[in-house]
């Protein structure tokens, strides 16, 4: 059978007879037919948090391309396989992208702010030994000082003392003589003998001196015990008790 002319078609079929297909879209364009008729770039609804992360990890990734330089990154490494490592974090990545993306991480950022802090903790350590190792600046020696020691006897403990008193006229501004105790096993000087003591004072730029007493225990109680630096005569005084015992010790 012949098909009917056109004029024996009715309206309606005319009306809704199909149209051809529209040609394909050029590569370089987006098609946003599927946003509804009539819509236009940037009116659809908000993005998921998903999207926004990752749009934000490509924008970061662009930008760290264009402004730095990986031969510069001393954690930057390119392995036997052609993949990247971070040698700071143990991380593998396929892209050069994906690293500088991982650089702006949470992760990586940690992991330099403790790499930052440890080197300058063993900075502070280094400067501190250089320090302790470094000879200190001593002035010039000007022999022993004049000293001058007094036996006494206290009437009503019976209990003998030592007064000490040492002259420095010419100490260095703004120092205090020190003294100290010391066993006879710590010195090289004479045999060592456990019935005797030595006391030390030291001021510079003088030699230090000892004398030695004996090795009985010092009364440091109230009164007993007692050092005064005088800054206007210049003299160091130590005055010490030894505490009485039973037997009679050779003073």
């Amino acid at each position: 059978l012949l098909p009917p002319p056109s004029s024996l078609l009715s309206p309606f079929l005319l009306l809704h007879t199909p149209s051809p297909l529209p040609p394909p879209f050029p590569a370089n364009m987006r098609d946003y037919s599927s946003q509804g008729v009539g819509s236009k770039p940037g009116s659809a609804g908000v993005a998921s948090g998903s999207y926004s992360n990752q749009d934000r990890r490509e924008r970061l990734r662009q930008l760290a391309l264009e402004t730095i330089d990986l031969s510069k990154d001393p954690y930057f490494m390119k392995n036997h396989i052609g993949k990247y490592e971070c040698k700071l974090c143990l991380t593998l990545h396929t892209n050069e992208g994906s690293y500088l993306a991982h650089t702006q991480g949470k992760r990586h950022q940690q992991n330099l702010a403790r790499r930052a802090a440890k080197v300058a903790k063993s900075q502070d350590l280094a400067i501190l030994q250089e320090r302790k190792k470094a000879p200190s600046a001593r002035s010039i020696r000007v022999g022993r000082p004049g000293y001058k020691v007094v036996k006494q006897l206290d009437p009503e403990t019976q209990q003998r003392c030592l007064l000490f008193q040492i002259s420095y006229p010419k100490i260095e501004e703004g120092l205090q003589p020190r003294h100290r105790f010391m066993s006879a096993f710590e010195q090289n000087i004479e045999p060592k003998n456990s019935n005797f003591q030595y006391i030390l004072f030291a001021a510079e730029p003088y030699e230090t001196i000892g004398f030695k007493i004996p090795n009985m225990k010092i009364d440091r109680s109230e009164g007993k015990f007692f050092s005064h630096w005088d800054a206007d005569k210049l003299t160091f005084t130590v005055q010490l008790f030894f505490e009485p015992e039973k037997k009679e010790d050779v003073f």
